[in-house]
């Protein structure tokens, strides 16, 4: 995966209910999840844009600005201004449905 597969560019927010080992999954933001107090997650963009979204105030998500960009095989690069340190992604699957990533670092 030199370039992540287009399903990759849109919302995805943490599913974590269904989260195995070390393994973090995500569905699309329109996926009927069960009720939560709050729920992390991430978009990326084609052109390298990234956009965090921790968990805010009133456990809605805020939006922390970032970039991404191919590393090796599966491999993405997460980085950020400011604070916030980077970190690595290795891309396990992606498709229309589902997101299931690996934080390397």
């Amino acid at each position: 995966m030199q370039q992540p597969p287009s399903a990759l560019f849109r919302s995805w927010f943490h599913s974590y209910e269904e989260d195995h080992e070390d393994v973090r999954v995500y569905r699309p933001d329109d996926y009927p999840f069960p009720p939560a107090r709050g729920r992390h997650g991430m978009e990326f963009a084609p052109d390298g844009g990234f956009v965090d979204r921790p968990l805010g105030r009133g456990d809605a998500p805020g939006a922390v600005l970032g970039r991404w960009r191919p590393v090796s095989d599966r491999h993405l690069a997460l980085s950020f201004d400011g604070d916030r340190p980077d970190r690595e992604l290795e891309v396990l699957r992606c498709d229309g449905n589902v997101l299931h990533v690996r934080r390397i670092t």
